[in-house]
């Protein structure tokens, strides 16, 4: 229950808490934490992001969720969290790159773009009348021959990981990704681990129409989503 110390500090975005804490982006750190599962995963041949889609009802068309977006030819991302407030920010992703390409005439950096989203998101954490975004991202891609994989939350906070997850299932995946992750695996075995660590978070409760795969190949170097029969042959394969 909220105590009264607590009410008094979190109905305002700008006001610290005594503590030094804003509840409220407190608050959306913890719808972030309560969405589905993404994972994202470096490797030496290229890089993944994989997400539960989490189908609650069997009325419910799975090719309506959508969890996977691609930016920009060598940029995608995964969220987590509200998925309105992510597909704000996938625009606006969207149209940070395309600037760039009609001003320099060249792709934009990913760290660029990740920079830009975080300082965005960190700009509604300082003005009343708004709300931080409740949603997490992981943000992927190429830049110069150099895999990059990033995580910003709702703070702004950004933070680039080899291997990372988000939503509720990431204290399962960090676990998993500390104890066996490398990054000398192949793109496969990336895949593979990702799908293991997605397992482990959702206590095997996924299936072919349920799970979203976008991977970057350094043959192929541009972002892109698996069909589902990919996806399929991913998914019947035991795990390792």
């Amino acid at each position: 229950m909220m105590n009264n110390n607590q009410a008094a500090y979190d109905r305002a975005i700008t006001v610290f808490s005594p503590d030094g804490r804003l509840y409220q982006v407190e608050y959306a750190r913890e719808a972030v934490k309560r969405g589905t599962t993404a994972v994202g995963i470096k490797c030496q041949d290229g890089v993944v992001l994989i997400v539960d889609k989490r189908i609650n009802s069997r009325l419910l068309e799975a090719n309506s969720i959508e969890k996977i977006f691609k930016i920009d030819e060598h940029i995608g991302v995964a969220s987590s969290g509200l998925v309105g407030d992510a597909r704000a920010l996938v625009d606006r992703a969207r149209v940070e790159a395309q600037i760039n390409r009609i001003s320099y005439d060249e792709p934009i950096d990913v760290e660029t773009l990740s920079k830009k989203l975080g300082d965005h998101m960190q700009t509604y954490t300082q003005f009343g009348g708004a709300r931080p975004y409740g949603t997490a991202l992981l943000i992927t891609g190429i830049s110069d021959g150099e895999f990059r994989l990033f995580e910003t939350d709702p703070s702004g906070t950004l933070l680039e990981y080899k291997a990372t997850g988000i939503g509720t299932g990431r204290p399962a995946v960090m676990k998993l990704f500390e104890e066996e992750y490398t990054y000398e695996c192949s793109l496969d075995d990336a895949i593979k681990l990702g799908l293991k660590a997605l397992h482990e978070a959702t206590e095997g409760k996924f299936d072919v129409s349920t799970v979203e795969i976008g991977v970057i190949s350094r043959s192929e170097g541009i972002f892109r989503k698996m069909t589902r029969e990919e996806v399929a042959t991913y998914i019947d394969q035991p795990a390792a």
